[in-house]
This record gives C-alpha cells, sequence and structure tokens, in this order.
C-alpha cells in the first residue's frame, strides 16, 4: 500500500491530487483545473507573490462565516491596546511610562535577577507611546492574521508567546541594562515562522517575506543605538529583542513542521522554545549581576 500523501500547502490534509506540471501533492482547495490535469497554485498562471499573501490575509481579517479565522491575532491587539489605556488610566503618561504598570512590567536584567520572572512576558504587552504602539500592532494584525489561518489558533498563540519570550531572552543578552518594552520580538518570531513556511513550500511570497525581514534588520541595526525616548527614558530600538524573537520563531515554526501530525508534541515543542528562552534569559542575568 502506498504511503499517504498531504498537500504541500497544508501537511494536515491527506490527498490523492497532484499538480500536473510539478507533481507535488496537492488538496482540493489549492488545485486549479488545467486543459490537461491539475496545476498547483504556483503553476496555475494565477498572480503569485506578495497579492497572494496579502489576500490570505485578507481572507483571515474578514472572518469565515461566524468563525473569525484570526480571532488570536485580534485578541492580542486588544490586550495590548487594553494595556496601554491602563496605563493611562493609572497615571501614566503619553509615553506609556510613569504608571505602577510599566514599573512591574518593563524588561530590566538587575529586577530578573532578583526574581521577577514574568517582565520576560509582561514587557511584550508594554510600549513606549502611541506611535510604537500603533505601528507594532499593525504589523501584528497583517502578519499575524496570515500566519493564525495557516497553523491554526492554539500553535500560533503558543508561538508569539515563545518568540515573545525569545525576544526577551536576546534583549537581556544583548542589553541587561536597558529598559525593553514592545511586542516586536514576537512579531519578528511571527516573520520568521513565515519564512520557514515559505522556504518549505507552504506558502509562496515570490520572497516578499525574506525582503521584509532583512529591511526590518537593517532598521534595526541602524537605529538600534539611539533612544526613541532621548535622554528622559534611554529606550532604545531593542536589536538582542529583535534578533532573539526571530530565532524563537524560526525554530519553533521548524519544529511544528516536524511535529506537525502530533498535535501534543507540536505543543509540547512550543513550549519547549519558551521554556528554553526563559533558562537563557535567567543564565545570563545570573552571571552578569
Amino acid at each position: 500500500m502506498d504511503a499517504p500523501r498531504y498537500c504541500y500547502r497544508h501537511p494536515d490534509r491527506e490527498t490523492g491530487l497532484s499538480c500536473s506540471e510539478c507533481g507535488r501533492p496537492i488538496c482540493y482547495e489549492c488545485m486549479t483545473p488545467a486543459p490537461v490535469g491539475l496545476r498547483c497554485p504556483e503553476h496555475s498562471g494565477k498572480p503569485q507573490g506578495i497579492q497572494k499573501v496579502t489576500r490570505a490575509a485578507e481572507r483571515a481579517v474578514s472572518g469565515a462565516g461566524s468563525r473569525r479565522v484570526n480571532a488570536i491575532t485580534m485578541a492580542l491587539i486588544a490586550i495590548n491596546v487594553g494595556v496601554y489605556l491602563a496605563e493611562l488610566a493609572a497615571g501614566g503618561n503619553t509615553n506609556g511610562t510613569g504608571s505602577e504598570i510599566f514599573n512591574k512590567g518593563v524588561l530590566f536584567g538587575p529586577f530578573v535577577a532578583d526574581g521577577d520572572w514574568w517582565r520576560l512576558m509582561t514587557a511584550a504587552f508594554l510600549h513606549y507611546g502611541l506611535f510604537h504602539l500603533g505601528v507594532n500592532m499593525y504589523s501584528l494584525y497583517w502578519v499575524g492574521s496570515l500566519l493564525e489561518q495557516v497553523i491554526g489558533r492554539w500553535k500560533f498563540l503558543l508561538l508569539y508567546l515563545a518568540s515573545g519570550l525569545a525576544g526577551s531572552a536576546g534583549a537581556l543578552i544583548a542589553t541587561p541594562n536597558a529598559f525593553t518594552v514592545g511586542a516586536s520580538g514576537a512579531i519578528f518570531g511571527i516573520l520568521g515562522a513565515l519564512w520557514v513556511l515559505e522556504r518549505q513550500g507552504h506558502i509562496a511570497s515570490g520572497g516578499q517575506i525574506a525582503g521584509l525581514i532583512v529591511l526590518n534588520l537593517v532598521i534595526t541595526f541602524a537605529f538600534s543605538g539611539f533612544a526613541l525616548g532621548g535622554k528622559v527614558t534611554g529606550l532604545t530600538i531593542s536589536l538582542g529583542g529583535h534578533v532573539g524573537g526571530l530565532i524563537g520563531g524560526v525554530i519553533a515554526m521548524w519544529l511544528v513542521l516536524q511535529t506537525r501530525r502530533s498535535n501534543l508534541w507540536s505543543a509540547v515543542a512550543l513550549v519547549g522554545v519558551g521554556a528554553a528562552s526563559v533558562v537563557v534569559a535567567y543564565a545570563k542575568v545570573r552571571g552578569y549581576y
């Protein structure tokens, strides 16, 4: 008996269909009828590249029937915005600083070394002002909606959290004495996950995802030494946070693909990436102070 075949774009869907051009297995959703045989999306003659990724994200944002397929993405955005509003209500300024919420949640190496472990996660839900919050939430809206549609809700949530922890670990490795906040590490993790999916042939963007990663890394390297808040706050673009999140997302997505036939092992892998990030972070601050 032949081994079961799975759609190259939807690895959880068993199929007996194949592209007549390249021979790759495709599911019903991915096939396009041709004069002779069936075609996969890359050989269908339809627009590919970033248009395809954009359409997928738009489908995720619009939802399917009564079940919104980017519900986790929207919930994460709501939490981030809600935290910012709570800071203002608690007496914080428009920069997001000056409240007890910020003071108890910001990532800072000496505080983590003293046992404030929660800062590794809470910092990912704090932002330095409306511009910082707006840019991150806009990015999360589009790339998060796409990834959530492709891998599903709970895997997306675990990958997001694991990437956030990896970003915090990276920030502590690079700049343990800097105050660090923002969802950028987790968002870089999403970009890293999308890059892995494209490299493995599960999505196609014509190289746009890789280009977006490179562009953001160039910006990160160029401005990581400049204070976003000037001399008042000392907050800077976190090079370590961005790179750490990206690495965490790449590793997490690779592990998900390796364990995709078992939801349990996928969950274990994602939790493992987050746990490893916490261990690395504590090893850094314990050895530094």
